[in-house]
């Protein structure tokens, strides 16, 4: 990498109360960047400015805590006025080794428009069962909102192009910032790389972490809820890099290959039920004559399998699911059961029950979508083994 590209890339280190470790971290990083960033996010345990006055390295300071999702902010805007074209980001926890800096180098003279993250190695010890299950749960929501397949959707050692993100609108300020950011990222063009890493972990009775189980995992349900909320609403992104679009027309006049990608699409096991689960829980409300639209709109912009999305709705079609609805929502509404005689008559008196049926469908759809979600990622989790062994 030329001498040029390499001056224009600052490493960032934020901190809160990690006085132990982050002047080796910085001091890491700065053997292999000239441009080091530290930023103290109202760190009480030490002064950090005064770890680093026999340092070329910066320290920016905020007054109070503001989370790290702030501090990133504060220090995009630091670069940006500086000239800065890459800001590459390293926990200041010790649990990142500033050695594999040089691995995000070859991606940062390639690809101008993407975000890099580095994929944390889980093989080695002490790593906990929190981090991978939330890894895991992250990962599978950033393909949700975005469609894109990460495999460390929370690792907190990115390179960020400066420029790009400097124009991207962010509401995150603590850790829902670096799910915020790849989501709206993806929207507007850009893309996303992985470059293998190591990771470190202490013993748990070593280990220091700011992250509060309750608030943020409230915080981070909360961003994602909003993401796909976004997601969902018919307008599209502002693009910041244009994208090549998908050739509806070449599929369209090609039936069996547009039949194998809709097979293909989305086809984890997780991927599945959830499509399963929404093709019944829009297929249970009252959306007449919409269903297959409504169906195949939610399950488009939310990255599912259309082609099982859509035809799970069957199981839900007159009359036992409308009835069901029809007949629990009359209870609800005056606390007693329909009769028979009406029961029975119930296709020429629909237009009268259609509030029943609506108030019954709010209920019966989240279980019955439950239910099938659950049905068809415990199959196809079976079949998948089945043919990995079959295989093997």
């Amino acid at each position: 990498m030329s001498e040029l590209i390499l001056q224009s890339i600052w490493c960032v280190v934020p901190v809160y109360n990690n006085g132990g470790t982050v002047k080796n971290v910085a001091l890491g990083c700065r053997e292999h960047l000239a441009r080091v960033l530290v930023v103290d996010d109202g760190s009480m345990d030490v002064d950090v400015a005064a770890l680093f006055v026999d340092t070329d390295i910066e320290v920016l300071r905020h007054s109070e805590n503001r989370g790290k999702g702030a501090a990133l902010l504060s220090a995009l805007e630091y670069i940006r006025q500086r000239g800065g074209q890459w800001m590459v980001c390293v926990d200041a926890d010790g649990q990142h080794n500033p050695d594999d800096l040089p691995t995000f180098f070859p991606m940062l003279g390639k690809e101008p428009a993407s975000i890099g993250i580095g994929a944390r190695d889980f093989s080695g010890e002490n790593i906990p069962g929190g981090s991978r299950f939330g890894r895991k749960f992250s990962n599978f929501w950033i393909k949700l909102e975005c469609g894109a397949s990460v495999s460390d959707s929370q690792s907190g050692f990115r390179a960020y192009p400066v420029e790009l993100l400097s124009q991207m609108k962010l509401r995150g300020n603590r850790y829902d910032f670096e799910v915020e950011v790849l989501t709206k990222a993806v929207w507007q063009g850009l893309s996303i790389e992985e470059v293998p890493i190591s990771v470190y972990y202490p013993p748990k009775e070593e280990r220091i972490s700011h992250f509060d189980q309750w608030r943020d995992n409230v915080r981070l349900t909360g961003r994602h809820t909003l993401l796909v909320g976004r997601r969902l609403l018919p307008w599209p992104h502002k693009k910041l890099v244009k994208q090549g679009e998908t050739d509806w027309k070449n599929l369209l006049l090609h039936p069996r290959k547009f039949l194998a990608m809709l097979l293909k699409e989305n086809s984890s096991p997780v991927e599945l039920g959830v499509a399963a689960a929404v093709g019944v829980l829009l297929a249970t409300l009252p959306l007449i004559a919409c269903h297959t639209i409504a169906i195949l709109y939610v399950s488009t912009k939310l990255n599912l399998n259309r082609l099982l999305a859509v035809n799970v709705q069957h199981f839900c079609a007159p009359p036992f699911v409308p009835l069901a609805c029809i007949w629990l929502g009359f209870y609800l509404r005056n606390g007693s059961w329909i009769g028979r005689e009406e029961l029975r008559n119930m296709a020429s008196n629909l237009p009268q029950h259609f509030l029943d049926w609506l108030v019954g469908s709010l209920v019966l759809a989240p279980v019955l979508a439950i239910i099938a979600g659950l049905l068809v990622f415990y199959i196809a989790g079976a079949v998948r083994r089945k043919g990995v062994q079959n295989y093997g």
